[in-house]
C-alpha cells in the first residue's frame, strides 16, 4: 500500500514537471504574410494559456499590433508525455477560434487548430 502511494506520487510530480516545461516564450512559424509572433504560456487556472507579447514583421522589425496582450491559446490541459489538449486557438488574422491540442519535443511545440477533422499545425520555438 505504500509503495503504491509513493508511486502514485512519484508520476504525479513527473506529470506535473513535464506539464511545467510548456511555461515560457515560444516563437510562432510565419503567417502568410510572413510575420512571426512570441507567445508567452502561462498557468491559467490549472490549464494552459499563451497570450501575444511581441509582433515582427518578414524582415524582423518588431510592429505594433492590436492584439498584444491577448490569448492565442487557451484552455490547454496537460496529458502528459508532453501533450496538451482540450483547449482553443485564435487565429488573429481570421479572427477565429478553434479547437486545438499540441505536442511538445524538445524546444519544438507542434500547435494544430482544428475543424471538424481536419487539422493545420505549426511548429512553435521555444525562445525562453
Amino acid at each position: 500500500m505504500r509503495r503504491m502511494a509513493i508511486g502514485a506520487l512519484m508520476a504525479l510530480a513527473a506529470s506535473m514537471v513535464q506539464a511545467q516545461e510548456i511555461g515560457g516564450i515560444f516563437q510562432t512559424q510565419a503567417n502568410d504574410d510572413g510575420n512571426i509572433g512570441m507567445v508567452e504560456f502561462y498557468d491559467c487556472g490549472g490549464a494552459w494559456c499563451g497570450r501575444l507579447i511581441r509582433s515582427f514583421d518578414a524582415q524582423g522589425n518588431e510592429v505594433p499590433s492590436p492584439h498584444i496582450g491577448r490569448n492565442i491559446v487557451a484552455g490547454m490541459v496537460a496529458e502528459g508525455g508532453g501533450k496538451f489538449s482540450g483547449g482553443t486557438i485564435w487565429d488573429p488574422g481570421a479572427d477565429k477560434t478553434y479547437r486545438s491540442k499540441m505536442e511538445l519535443r524538445g524546444d519544438r511545440l507542434n500547435v494544430s487548430g482544428c475543424v471538424a477533422v481536419f487539422c493545420r499545425t505549426q511548429s512553435w520555438i521555444r525562445r525562453r
